[in-house]
């Protein structure tokens, strides 16, 4: 049997067979010609022939004949006369046309027919971004001594608080899916100082709208041995840094330094500047972060920016109080293109603190306070939404277009 050939080397193999195997993309026939253009993961090739073979778009084939030049040709070359095997014959018409360069059908019909769906190139680059970012994340924070870590989905205590929370039966006792690797990271940097994990997280959160899900795929990390948040900021930054350089053409410049404004200062510039007075609120509303990033595009000539200092009240508990003002937190959120992209910040990291800050509810916390009780640097760390970056970084306006096969309030299938 000869060797495959992915159809993006085709042209090392001018003027010898090759054989390649894919898709029929796309089937022309002419009065005198006929064109198979087969797609396969490296990309498309064209094969030629005088007499068209009987094949539907999406059957899987393998071609082997003599390789030759064509400028027209996708790549640059093309099959003359190859021979033509079947593999597998479709049962089923996509439900739009793969072949045609932008995507015809609307979100729903994607969706609800991702797995043919998601054949169409467009589509498919956006999970090849996603592939590049994460391995982009990984080679940033193993150059920078972090281990990767693998921790449970299945918890016995809520991260967050005890709302937003799937619970299941877990051998007839309460369990939950994690919100966070929050707990588990923190007390690994006990263990290796460093850490990073790349993994699912569950939000039961009724929102519906274009940047919620009910499971997104998280990148987190955690460091130990910081002065403050400060120290996290600058490693997300190189972190953001090296995911964009993988994204591809669409991704933005990730300045040397990301500009920075404190929350009460941002709400004292949309009050200034919007109409709008958001002082006292505790939380920044979508419209003044996208009035932000617009801010900072402006003056700074960055689509990013870090907001820090955010009231302690709408911090989950671990987070470090600023030590100049105990109402505002040693935390931060990125804003990229309109939105936040991250959250972060330094964390408590003396057992006595925990407990002053659980109070009551600290018996609930037991084992994860025992990390704390046998000593634990100050730290810090981030999570970064992975579909959240993908659709920001490409422009696709609805999260659910840069997700595999998304849950959210209303879909649990396919």
């Amino acid at each position: 049997m000869s060797t495959r050939t992915p159809v993006a080397c085709l042209r090392d193999r001018v003027g010898s067979t090759a054989t390649i195997a894919g898709w029929v993309h796309r089937r022309r026939v002419l009065k005198s010609v006929a064109f198979l253009v087969i797609r396969d993961r490296s990309g498309t090739a064209q094969a030629v022939f005088t007499e068209p073979p009987e094949v539907a778009e999406e059957t899987v084939v393998r071609l082997t004949g003599e390789v030759v030049a064509n400028p027209q040709a996708p790549q640059g070359v093309e099959l003359r006369e190859p021979a033509v095997e079947v593999l597998s014959t479709p049962e089923k018409r996509p439900p739009f046309d793969l072949y045609r360069p932008e995507v015809t059908a609307g979100l729903p019909v994607v969706l609800d027919n991702a797995a043919v769906a998601l054949r169409h190139p467009l589509l498919r680059s956006r999970f090849e971004v996603a592939a590049a970012s994460v391995a982009a994340f990984r080679r940033a924070l193993d150059n920078q001594g972090f281990t990767e870590i693998h921790t449970p989905k299945i918890v016995a205590t809520a991260t967050e608080s005890g709302a937003n929370v799937f619970q299941l039966d877990y051998f007839g006792r309460p369990a939950y899916l994690a919100q966070s690797p929050q707990f588990f990271k923190q007390a690994m940097v006990g263990v290796f100082e460093r850490v990073y994990e790349v993994g699912p997280v569950f939000r039961a959160e009724p929102h519906d709208t274009a940047r919620h899900l009910a499971q997104y795929t998280s990148l987190d990390a955690e460091l130990g041995f910081i002065s403050d948040h400060c120290d996290v900021m600058a490693v997300l930054r190189d972190v953001v840094a090296e995911m964009a350089a993988a994204a591809g053409p669409d991704a933005p410049a990730v300045p040397d330094e990301i500009p920075s404004i404190d929350f009460t200062a941002a709400q004292e510039l949309l009050a200034r500047n919007t109409g709008e007075d958001p002082r006292g609120e505790p939380d920044l509303a979508p419209a003044h972060e996208r009035w932000l990033c617009e801010w900072a595009e402006r003056e700074h000539g960055s689509e990013f920016l870090f907001v820090t200092g955010y009231p302690m009240a709408k911090r989950p508990f671990y987070t470090h109080p600023d030590p100049a003002n105990p109402a505002r937190s040693n935390s931060f959120d990125l804003l990229f293109r309109g939105l936040e992209l991250v959250t972060g910040g330094q964390r408590l990291h003396r057992y006595a603190d925990y407990l002053a800050a659980l109070g009551e509810a600290a018996g609930q916390y037991s084992d994860y306070l025992d990390a704390f009780a046998y000593g634990m640097p100050p730290h810090g760390g981030f999570a970064i939404g992975l579909e959240r970056w993908v659709a920001r970084v490409l422009g696709v306006p609805n999260v659910r277009g840069a997700t595999l096969f998304p849950r959210d309030l209303h879909r649990l299938r396919p």
